[in-house]
């Protein structure tokens, strides 16, 4: 899982990583009210691993985000956004992703996978930033699109945005 233009040397140990949900955080950057207005928040990671094959483009990561852990800072909100209007989070408390494939090139690497909210699957590429390994610890940044229309999440168009930038440091440890 090196990045383009690391050294073979600092690829993380072949073997399975457990993501630190305390030292991980998910956050989002999207816009309001006729894309007039920035809405900034986060996600917590409930639990999730990072397995490193010795062929790093067989590696996979699943993740799995507590959907009630939305925050943005504003309670009104939130608690409209965990509703049945937007992540129904009663009924689908988890946001899960699921990695098919790592690619890589000169320029970047990616995940390609499926990610699974309010029930419904859609694939998401995740585009790898930078990964550094030390010892037993694998941190990791990445971003990645969402299109909200795509899971269904269709409430609002117009007042609420319709995608999510998706900004991940990830810690897993061995």
């Amino acid at each position: 899982m090196a990045i383009p233009g690391t050294a073979e040397q600092s690829l993380p140990a072949a073997g399975t990583y457990e993501i630190d949900p305390v030292a991980s955080t998910v956050r989002f950057d999207t816009r309001a009210v006729f894309g007039l207005l920035p809405v900034r928040g986060t996600f917590t990671i409930s639990h999730g691993r990072i397995t490193v094959a010795e062929s790093p483009e067989e590696s996979s990561v699943e993740v799995a985000m507590d959907a009630a852990s939305f925050e943005s800072g504003n309670q009104q909100r939130d608690d409209h956004v965990r509703s049945s209007d937007y992540l129904d989070v009663a009924r689908h408390p988890e946001i899960v992703f699921r990695s098919q494939s790592l690619g890589r090139s000169a320029q970047d690497a990616s995940l390609q996978g499926e990610m699974t909210a309010c029930g419904v699957s859609q694939p998401v590429l995740v585009t790898i930033n930078s990964v550094a390994c030390e010892d037993r610890r694998i941190t990791a940044d990445a971003t990645a699109t969402i299109d909200r229309y795509a899971f269904g999440i269709t409430k609002a168009k117009g007042m609420t945005g319709r995608r999510l930038k998706i900004t991940l440091e990830v810690v897993a440890n061995r």
